[in-house]
């Protein structure tokens, strides 16, 4: 069954849109006597939904967990019947007499939570009580996400992001249904991740004396501040464990051979010239790169054995972007040992050198993920693509039978501007309305069904060079990154812009409430009146 566009926005305005819903006669009255009656498996889920119901309500509604209850209730249950909505799938029920919470799955459960809150009226997000009696709109909903991997990936190395701001993210990622965030914790311009066994790292690693005023292109001015910091181990635990309690895995990344700078200031001896660097300063592509030697790979391997031990992700990403090779080509011992290698180039010795540590990924049971320049020196096994120069990237490793997450700079890139008024915060250039990203499909066109399904999904990157506070990263964020939740998570034939539109015009509230800094849909109608951007750079 499908809802008709002639839905009540202000009644059903979930994001992302469920692949079927159906608004039947009636209400349920959500009220004191209301308990949610869950079993074994989903008692967590039941627990987080009074807590996110309860400043609203003045109360936390009772979870009771393997009972049946006579009162009004919200019933939370596995049901293995509905397998066929896979992982993530669920149905939710209401009728005047009971909310029905079913999935195969804890993950579907939790997502049926989500839904939930977003069927309330918009002031249950308040953080002071309004009410102890809410309509809740009587429906049958059947939903399960079009993709499996619907990320977003923040920056920290750039800006460090607070712990407890990541947190919040993470509740706000959540609520939009989407399940990967994607860490970039080490960069030129700072190591973010503590690391026991070389703390140089975040010693030195995670600081840098200044940064770059105004656009790096253009400026050569700085602002004589020290910027820093880093996320302690137990951080990182806390987080993964606020993410797994909310069905998001995190996906740790430690970028390789470039985007070294940071730790070869801590530690010069892993570069190639040996010789001592500062954290960078400026933004843009550094030349220093990782020297590929044994010592360089234990340091490595070192480094990701800590990795693993903090997130439990299938995933962990090297990086393998940008690595300008300029040092190794100059350098003697790099070129002899390419010689050695038998290898053509650098580029082949660069996937070489990511083959080295994907095997000992896959030694621990773990999978290699890359930005799409892992291809050029040939495709290490087993390896995950990144696709971000476009989709060009992707296909040629979906037809190679490789997995592939779409995540193009044309698309969803939400370090772009999203507007050309003139007022907008300072980005790295780029133009990426609203309407832009709702319009990518990660499918390409290229692909048969066959290969189509080496497509996992796709996923949202906001680079922090340019977003110094986490309002601002509030602002890159929201609302570009409903609408990538959107077109993972809702069947294409269910995609509507305007439809998406009218309900996210009413979902603003609940942002605000949740003290979330976002761009107001109703500027979109402005757009036309502002001249073309210019490129930044």
């Amino acid at each position: 069954m499908h809802a008709h566009a002639s839905l009540n926005h202000s009644e059903l305005s979930i994001l992302p849109r469920p692949a079927s819903i159906a608004r039947v006669e009636g209400y349920f009255q959500l009220t004191r006597d209301t308990v949610i009656v869950t079993d074994q498996e989903t008692q967590a889920i039941g627990t987080l939904l009074a807590n996110a119901l309860a400043p609203a309500l003045g109360f936390v509604p009772r979870v009771l967990t393997g009972e049946q209850s006579p009162l009004p209730a919200i019933s939370l249950g596995i049901d293995p019947q509905l397998a066929q909505l896979g992982q993530e799938g669920y149905t939710l029920t209401v009728t005047a007499e009971q909310v029905t919470l079913r999935a195969a799955h804890r993950a579907g459960v939790f997502y049926a939570t989500q839904t939930l809150r977003q069927l309330l009226p918009v002031e249950i997000f308040s953080s002071t009580p309004v009410s102890q009696t809410w309509n809740i709109p009587a429906v049958s909903i059947e939903d399960a996400p079009r993709f499996s991997w619907r990320g977003c990936m923040l920056d920290s190395a750039r800006h460090f992001i607070p712990t407890q701001e990541v947190l919040k993210l993470i509740d706000v990622l959540a609520l939009h249904k989407i399940n990967m965030l994607h860490l970039h914790l080490t960069d030129d311009q700072g190591w973010r991740i503590e690391i026991k066994k070389y703390p140089r790292l975040t010693e030195v690693g995670a600081y840098r004396k200044e940064t770059v005023v105004g656009h790096a292109h253009k400026s050569q001015e700085y602002d004589g501040t020290a910027h820093g910091g880093f996320y302690s181990q137990e951080e990182l635990r806390e987080i993964v464990a606020y993410a797994a309690a909310r069905f998001i895995t995190v996906v740790p990344e430690l970028d390789l051979p470039g985007h070294a700078q940071a730790a070869i200031a801590a530690y010069p001896e892993l570069g190639v010239l040996q010789a001592p660097v500062e954290v960078s300063t400026t933004w843009g592509i550094n030349p220093y790169l990782f020297n590929p030697t044994e010592e360089v790979f234990q340091f490595l391997r070192d480094v990701l054995s800590e990795i693993m031990d903090i997130f439990p992700s299938p995933f962990i990403h090297i990086g393998g972007d940008e690595a300008i090779k300029d040092q190794w080509q100059a350098s003697q011992q790099v070129q002899a040992l390419i010689k050695k290698l038998g290898l053509k180039d650098e580029d082949e010795l660069q996937s070489w050198f990511l083959s080295q540590l994907g095997t000992f990924l896959t030694q621990h049971n773990r999978r290699m993920l890359g930005w799409d320049e892992i291809l050029e020196g040939g495709l290490p096994a087993g390896a995950t693509v990144m696709s971000w120069r476009g989709i060009e990237g992707g296909i040629a490793a979906a037809q190679a039978q490789h997995d592939v997450v779409m995540t193009p700079n044309t698309f969803v890139y939400l370090d772009y501007y999203q507007s050309n008024d003139p007022e907008e915060p300072l980005a790295i250039g780029g133009y990426l309305p609203l309407d832009k990203v709702y319009s990518f499909d990660p499918i390409p066109a290229e692909l048969t069904p066959e290969q189509a399904r080496h497509i996992l999904g796709a996923q949202c990157n906001l680079w922090c060079e340019y977003v110094p506070t986490t309002k601002h990263l509030e602002y890159m964020l929201f609302p570009r990154a409903i609408a990538l939740s959107e077109v993972a998570w809702t069947p294409k034939e269910r995609l509507e812009f305007s439809d998406f539109r009218g309900r996210l015009a009413v979902h603003e509230a609940r942002l605000a409430s949740l003290d979330v800094n976002f761009r107001p849909v109703e500027k979109l109608d402005q757009e036309q009146t502002f001249p073309a951007r210019q490129r930044s750079w």
